[in-house]
């Protein structure tokens, strides 16, 4: 059973966004072709190391760091790493590591029961969902009880918006929907679960002012800065982040793909207010995940 023993004013900073790419048994979360779109596409050449290797990487960086995979089983025909591993090995890694749980939406009711368990059996913090490797729908009808479920558990959940590297640059794009994540979709859930926390993940091209007018207008939602360097930031989102969302904007990498160093080397040149850094870098995702 994880729970968490962070100190957290002895953190530098909090990376909410953090993938486990290799699993206990060497199994990846993605199917190889998919590994290697995704690595061309960030030009990725550093190591992916397994779960202990992540909890080293971020003590030796005094962050902690919020951790998952995606459940993309019925989409992808391929077996994910189970959350339930990434939870009960974060316990040994307690003061560093926060555990999400993932659930394939496309499983209905056993989806369901799995969050629950994950969250009261496991500790599971919050949870992880891509509606385009996903292959689903957010404002879907049918997925309404799963979104009332995540609510009634009270933890948040990390949904990815805007476009996406897996299936880059391969015909098709690999057969995934960009408009699933359009973050305009996650404004009915939003709306209809006002006590369901949402972070919409990355900076949402090309969708970036939908995206920060659903942040502006629902006060349960947030916006990750994960996935880009922060010097190819689109302005109007620097603007919010530095402003009227500097409450609600939280710091995330993208790790494996894109490391905590090379996203706060260019934050560092960033334009924004001293008293914000703070908030972004760790304030904010200290009162969302309730540490």
């Amino acid at each position: 059973m994880y729970r968490p023993e962070i100190d957290v004013a002895a953190l530098t900073a909090i990376d909410t966004h953090v993938h486990i790419e290799i699993g206990a048994d060497g199994h990846r979360s993605l199917p190889g072709e998919l590994v290697a779109a995704l690595a061309k596409y960030f030009r990725q050449d550093g190591p992916s190391p397994d779960l202990a290797g992540v909890a080293a990487y971020y003590r030796e960086r005094r962050m902690a760091a919020v951790v998952f995979t995606v459940d993309s089983e019925t989409a992808l025909g391929h077996a994910p790493i189970p959350s339930v591993e990434i939870i009960e090995q974060a316990a040994d890694h307690a003061d560093v590591l926060i555990p999400f749980g993932s659930i394939d939406p496309l499983q209905g009711e056993r989806a369901i029961d799995l969050a629950a368990s994950l969250v009261r059996d496991h500790g599971a913090r919050g949870f992880k969902l891509h509606p385009t490797v996903q292959g689903f729908d957010p404002s879907d009808e049918a997925l309404e009880p799963m979104w009332a479920a995540l609510e009634a558990l009270g933890v948040p959940v990390i949904v990815h918006t805007g476009q996406t590297g897996v299936g880059a640059g391969t015909p098709g794009g690999g057969g995934f929907r960009t408009r699933y994540s359009n973050p305009m979709l996650l404004d009915d859930v939003l709306a209809e679960h006002p006590a369901l926390q949402i972070v919409m993940a990355h900076p949402s091209l090309p969708w970036v002012d939908e995206q920060i007018s659903v942040a502006t207008h629902k006060g349960n939602a947030w916006i990750d800065l994960s996935g880009w360097s922060p010097k190819y930031f689109p302005p109007q989102l620097v603007r919010a982040a530095n402003s009227y969302l500097q409450s609600k904007v939280l710091f995330g990498s993208d790790f494996p793909v894109l490391t905590p160093e090379r996203w706060l080397g260019d934050f560092a040149d960033l334009d924004v207010k001293d008293e914000v850094r703070p908030k972004i870098l760790k304030e904010n995702a200290v009162r969302l995940l309730g540490l």
